[in-house]
């Protein structure tokens, strides 16, 4: 999200509106145990995206646009840097990624990635397509282009959803109006083909799958395919929402839940200053979320289309949180820190 000042007197408020129903009584499982260093001297570690077989990940860098290979036992190599790649000097850079879910490094080595890049002279967010082989990172080819880039409200999360396509959050990139603009690919989540194609069904034949959203970061898929998203903010609620093709999640009309016509309330708000949602995972019907400014993670219990008991852990231990990410069939997480220097790639097992 932006840098933006708040007044203590506006946070007071803002704390005062949140409803009651957001202090439920913590869970009594699922537990996230106190976190282990699984990789240390990391620069804004953004994403994580496990290889098929689960045993080692490919995560991202923002600022140096380096991809690194990280094992389960935290062994680090990297494997190259993403070709073309700008910062926006704040949230944009090297951000998601996402590996074919057939990947196997010879018939399969397509590997997806969310950059900010320079391309013909052209500064804006791309999505790429790269092969690598397991070792090395090569043969960059644009697969969505004129995603337009800012100094904040980048978005850049990318994940293959259950039904194969691959799904990406943008933002608004400084400008509210692209939000409400269905012909814009900006403040939205979409779905398209590995070659960059509308996916079948798109709601309005193109890119877009939902409208209205500000900077989605965090995407994920409950046990029975229920897409969720978290979302940072303005200057007062961060959001958690049930995203559903064609739907309209309010911004900039609605922050947080309001009674528009045609606009989707989120199904849990946060304060900006207990979250700033960066990434999510959904691990045994739960959805653990990763803060920012919060610097915190969010546990919430998910009841079909609902959400219900909220839970805090770690604050204020490790500083930023960026990427959330369940370890392949395990009840267990990585998440890394985003405090610029020394950032860390953390485990922790759910009990």
């Amino acid at each position: 999200m932006g840098r933006i000042l708040r007044t203590a007197a506006s946070l007071v408020l803002v704390a005062a509106l949140v409803p009651a129903t957001q202090a439920a009584a913590a869970p009594q499982a699922g537990v996230p145990q106190q976190p282990t260093d699984l990789v240390t001297g990391l620069s804004l570690p953004w994403a994580t995206s496990f290889l098929p077989d689960g045993q080692s990940a490919l995560l991202t860098e923002r600022n140096s646009f380096r991809v690194s290979r990280v094992s389960l036992d935290g062994t680090r190599t990297t494997v190259g840097t993403v070709p073309n790649s700008v910062t926006t000097n704040g949230e944009g850079g090297l951000m998601g990624v996402a590996v074919s879910p057939t990947w196997n490094g010879t018939s399969d080595q397509a590997v997806y990635l969310f950059h900010t890049s320079n391309d013909d002279g052209r500064t804006e967010n791309r999505i790429v397509r790269m092969d690598f082989d397991g070792t090395t990172l090569s043969n960059r080819t644009v697969i969505v282009a004129g995603i337009r880039s800012n100094t904040f409200h980048n978005g850049g999360q990318l994940k293959f959803g259950p039904d194969g396509f691959l799904y990406a959050g943008t933002g608004d990139a400084q400008d509210t109006s692209t939000a409400q603009n269905k012909d814009s690919v900006n403040g939205k989540i979409l779905r398209f083909t590995t070659s960059g194609d509308p996916a079948p069904g798109n709601p309005f034949g193109t890119l877009v799958y939902s409208l209205g959203h500000r900077n989605p970061q965090g995407l994920a898929w409950d046990a029975d395919g229920r897409m969720w998203s978290a979302e940072l903010g303005d200057t007062q609620y961060d959001e958690l929402n049930l995203i559903v093709s064609g739907h309209n999640y309010g911004w900039p009309t609605c922050q947080g839940t309001c009674n528009t016509p045609g606009m989707d309330n989120p199904k849990r708000t946060w304060t900006t200053a207990e979250a700033s949602p960066s990434s999510l995972a959904i691990v045994d019907g739960a959805a653990y979320v990763a803060a920012l400014r919060g610097q915190r993670l969010w546990r919430v219990e998910l009841n079909g289309e609902n959400a219900g008991a909220t839970q805090a852990y770690f604050t204020n231990t490790f500083g930023r949180l960026r990427s959330i990410v369940q370890i392949p069939g395990a009840n267990a997480i990585w998440i890394s820190t985003s405090n610029t220097n020394g950032d860390k790639l953390l485990k922790s097992v759910i009990q």
